[in-house]
């Protein structure tokens, strides 16, 4: 007999199934690596509350205005509630303005702070909570483009909001009988004259008092509702006791698309409580695109925590317009333009594994960036390199080609190879106006001698070698699309790695214009011809051609004995010329891993290398003990510097068992998975399932593996067979197999294999 199925059935089966899905929102912290400092960095992030790329976030605020450190966890008071963009605490933040609710009327930023404690707040995606010492409760949700609030007085006292303009230009106009302000922001760095952020609050309450002020001499005009100049801002006065909902959007375009963003995504949401689960359901279809299964309940915190982080860079800088097309304020030419724009990375960064990650879990978006890219050249010259919003010109190397040539390898092709090329060409043959890292510095000399000479140029050893890197992705770029001219061009320089190897030191070093080394070598020492590390950190930045870089250093055994001193030397700095100590190394000391900086970018893809010399079990030891030892959830959580994203995609592709050495080829090399299961939901909609069902902390090594079934046995998997979907089956044992992945085919690319 066949049990009779009812819709009630079907229903219970439906909840059950539901209950069974744990809510990925609830394992995220938003405060993860908030308790940072200028000396030690534990992350540098602040507790962001926003959409997946959200083009404006919101965050409380415990730093002055202007200060790079919003959000210091050590600290416990609040002086208002921030419009944020910012992307690292080493930068100026832009389009801010801030809220403060309070019980009597101080507008002064250091007077108007707010005690509050831990134990009273809570921080996740989609929702913040406070409740301060003096018991008012601030809350806060997210949209695209704005967000919701709700601002909770304690019976019987005053209920005063204050309107904070930053620094900088401001104007605020307050409409009484709509309950509304208005007003724009104009802080911020890079920007054409006369550029403005617009924004709009609505208020569900009736003000009954109200005024302007202005935050350099903190003077009030009481019944004021309109000023305009430096650091201008407004309070209101609602009924005492109140609870007051604000919604609020802003816009680079106009007041009128200000006013659009707030209708479109804020203005059905009749409570905070609509916006908070709208908010929950997008995060979780989000983080949902990776689901993890087995590991501990904080490895999976660290895993979602890690992965909301890596989904906020680079930031969505285009609006929707009244037709339902995509539209954006130009940062570059200070025009508004049809399209998509993105905004507020680094390269130097994000190209190693942010943009990697995001190029499998958020293809469509990938996509959109690419044309961006194009785009943003076309309207300011040259290829970003540190968007912020405009070009920064920050750090070193030319890794916009790196996006485009790997999205070209993972089958991305939503832009004009020849333009991409085009572009990088004019990038790695001129010098550009904004710093080191804005075209190429040292250019004449890198051409005509094939490395960047020390002294003449800081930093030079690494710029040498990130440049060889990106010749590498213009040469890969030129060579999948048959451009035979620029096949010709960059074939020649992707190997100048090799003329700042040192053999009778076996360092990459600093190397004089008459191609005699940097004297008094000392391979601890930081700063000189490389960026923010030492030799030891650089001595891999060979992306394109590991197994060119094993041949310089003498074969295979060589080469991974070099890999291992990196953990067995002892962890001492030598400050060089920076003079003293800075975060980076205070950092590397502080983890006790030898010279490994897991803290900074350069050595990060470092770990992975044994892949390519025959000793692939200690790529899968290290990756683990790095996870395990330098990240959690916690608001100490990261080793050094988030950095947009990419610290964190670091841990998610580590985690996921992959990484991207070299991006431009298409190949994640393997690791060490974190959890029995990991399943990526791919937007094509199919489904990449690797299985470890044997994983634990004591089994980090792989000992055999299948790929749908069956035998594998290369160190890599291709992003084209991950993005047909398949199961990858690792089995794991606590005792390294030493005959896997020996083959030179099992190794991952190389120029010289």
């Amino acid at each position: 007999m066949k049990p009779k199925i009812t819709f009630f059935t079907l229903l219970l089966l439906g909840q059950a199934a539901l209950a069974q899905q744990k809510d990925l929102v609830s394992y995220v912290n938003t405060l993860q690596g908030t308790n940072s400092k200028h000396e030690l960095t534990r992350g540098n992030t602040y507790p962001t509350t926003a959409l997946p790329f959200g083009m404006h976030t919101w965050t409380p605020q415990t730093g002055k205005n202007g200060d790079g450190w919003k959000y210091q966890y050590f600290l416990d008071k609040i002086r208002g509630f921030q419009q944020a963009h910012q992307c690292s605490s080493w930068t100026r933040d832009y389009a801010v303005f801030s809220l403060m609710p309070m019980s009597e009327l101080v507008v002064d930023e250091n007077k108007r702070e707010a005690k509050f404690s831990h134990s009273n707040e809570v921080a996740k995606p989609n929702y913040y909570k406070v409740e301060f010492d003096n018991k008012i409760v601030t809350e806060i949700s997210p949209s695209e483009r704005g967000a919701h609030l709700r601002f909770s007085y304690p019976a019987g006292g005053k209920s005063y909001l204050v309107l904070d303009g930053y620094n900088r230009m401001s104007g605020v106009t307050i409409h009484p009988k709509e309950n509304k302000i208005t007003g724009y922001v104009s802080n911020g760095q890079g920007f054409k004259r006369g550029w403005k952020s617009y924004f709009v609050l609505q208020f569900d309450q009736p003000i009954v008092a109200y005024g302007t002020w202005e935050n350099k001499q903190n003077t009030i005009k009481t019944d004021s509702t309109t000023a305009e100049g430096l650091g201008k801002g407004a309070y209101l006065e609602f009924k005492a006791g109140s609870k007051v909902q604000v919604k609020t959007a802003s816009s680079y375009i106009s007041p009128e698309q200000a006013e659009l963003n707030l209708k479109r995504e804020l203005g059905a949401d009749k409570n905070l409580e609509v916006t908070k689960a709208k908010a929950a359901a997008v995060w979780n279809k989000a983080l949902g695109k990776i689901v993890v299964e087995g590991g501990s309940e904080a490895d999976k915190a660290t895993f979602y925590s890690c992965f909301f982080r890596a989904s906020l860079f680079s930031r969505k800088f285009y609006e929707i317009g009244a037709d339902g097309k995509p539209y954006y304020f130009s940062p570059y030419d200070g025009k508004v333009h049809p399209g998509h724009m993105f905004t507020d990375t680094g390269f130097w960064d994000t190209f190693r594994a942010q943009f990697p990650l995001n190029s499998l879990v958020q293809t469509e978006m990938h996509g959109q960036y690419m044309q961006a890219l194009i785009d943003a050249y076309k309207q300011c010259g040259w290829l970003p390199s540190w968007s912020f919003p405009s070009e920064g010109g920050s750090m070193i190397g030319n890794h916009a080609i790196s996006l485009l040539a790997d999205a070209w390898a993972k089958g991305i092709r939503t832009f004009d190879p020849k333009e991409a090329l085009d572009a990088y060409y004019h990038e790695a043959m001129n010098k550009g106006p904004w710093g080191p890292a804005n075209g190429r510095d040292g250019v004449k000399e890198y051409n005509e001698l094939g490395y960047v000479p020390y002294p003449k140029y800081r930093e030079s050893t690494a710029k040498t070698l990130e440049y060889a890197y990106d010749d590498f992705c213009g040469y890969q770029l030129a060579k999948m699309t048959g451009n035979q001219h620029y096949i010709d061009v960059f074939q020649k320089p992707m190997y100048n790695y090799r003329n700042v190897y040192d053999a009778s030191t076996r360092f990459m070093r600093g190397k004089g214009i008459d191609g005699q080394w940097t004297a008094n070598f000392d391979p601890i020492e930081w700063g000189g011809p490389f960026t923010e590390g030492n030799a030891w950190h650089y001595q891999w930045s060979v992306f394109q051609d590991t197994k060119g870089l094993i041949k310089l250093m003498g074969g295979d055994q060589n080469f991974t004995a070099k890999l291992d001193s990196v953990f067995s030397v002892p962890n001492k700095v030598k400050v060089g010329t920076y003079g003293g100590m800075i975060h980076e190394m205070t950092e590397m000391v502080m983890a006790n891993m030898g010279q490994y900086a897991h803290g900074n970018q350069p050595i990060q893809h470092m770990v992975y290398l044994y892949n390519y010399a025959g000793q692939p079990w200690k790529s899968q030891f290290h990756a683990r003990n790095v996870m395990s030892k330098l990240y959690d959830a916690t608001e100490n959580g990261y080793p050094g510097d988030e950095d947009q994203g990419q610290t964190s995609s670091w841990y998610v592709l580590s985690a996921m068992g992959i990484y991207s050495v070299t991006p431009g080829t298409g190949e994640y090399v393997l690791g060490s998975p974190m959890f029995k299961k990991v399943t990526i939901n791919l937007e094509n909609g199919k489904k990449f399932i690797i299985e470890a069902p044997d994983n634990s902390k004591e089994n980090v090594y792989i000992s055999k593996a299948t790929f749908n079934g069956k035998p594998y046995g290369k160190n890599f998997i291709t992003h084209a067979d991950i993005n047909k979907g398949g199961v990858l089956k690792l089995e794991m044992s606590n005792k390294p197999n030493m005959q896997r992945g020996l083959a030179e085919d099992d190794k991952p690319f190389s120029l010289s294999k």
